[in-house]
């Protein structure tokens, strides 16, 4: 799967890349993500619990962030095994650039998965990913504004954009971490 899209952030560059590389906010924002610790210097180790459709799974993997550019961009590697739920594996690219109400994220993630999850439908899983990242910056906006309060009368961000490229079976929740990863998921479709 391939995925692509932006979102206006209303934070400064500055305070939207610590929030991208805070576990603990991170790990709040992750739909069904009950760990995300750093293991060692740009590697994190993963949990989340997802379900989508009558496929139910714990997935524990990692996170690895190389290309460091801060405050502006990293590439993730991520990797996760969920059983005979399957497994997924893949890379995201997230960026930041100056906005004239903030900054702007920007991501795009190639992934695959294997097992239980790739035998569900593709519009099950187009949805599920859809819900699961919208979900995801909602609750990585409310964070930001919790950690950063805005001046009265800010403007609410916009509905994530993404454009889909060609159609395989998107991944589960947490890769869109790559977008939060984070964001990064939010990354689904």
């Amino acid at each position: 799967m391939d995925m692509q899209g932006q979102r206006v952030l209303h934070v400064t560059q500055a305070q939207a890349w610590d929030a991208l590389n805070d576990p603990a906010i991170l790990k709040s924002c992750i739909p069904g993500c009950d760990k995300f610790e750093l293991t060692e210097p740009n590697v994190y180790s993963v949990g989340v619990a997802i379900k989508i459709g009558p496929v139910s799974a714990k997935f524990s993997g990692k996170v690895t962030l190389s290309d460091i550019q801060a405050p502006n961009a990293y590439a993730l590697n991520f990797e996760a095994q969920g059983g005979v739920a399957g497994f997924g594996k893949g890379e995201s690219k997230v960026s930041l650039h100056p906005h004239a109400e903030g900054c702007e994220l920007q991501y795009t993630v190639h992934s695959t998965v294997g097992g239980k999850l790739a035998q569900l439908g593709q519009r099950l899983i187009d949805g599920a990913a859809k819900s699961l990242a919208e979900d995801f910056f909602k609750r990585f906006d409310e964070a930001l504004q919790a950690k950063y309060p805005q001046a009265e009368g800010a403007t609410p961000s916009p509905e994530p954009a993404t454009t889909p490229a060609s159609g395989s079976v998107p991944t589960w929740v947490w890769l869109a971490l790559a977008v939060a990863v984070g964001a990064v998921w939010s990354l689904m479709r």
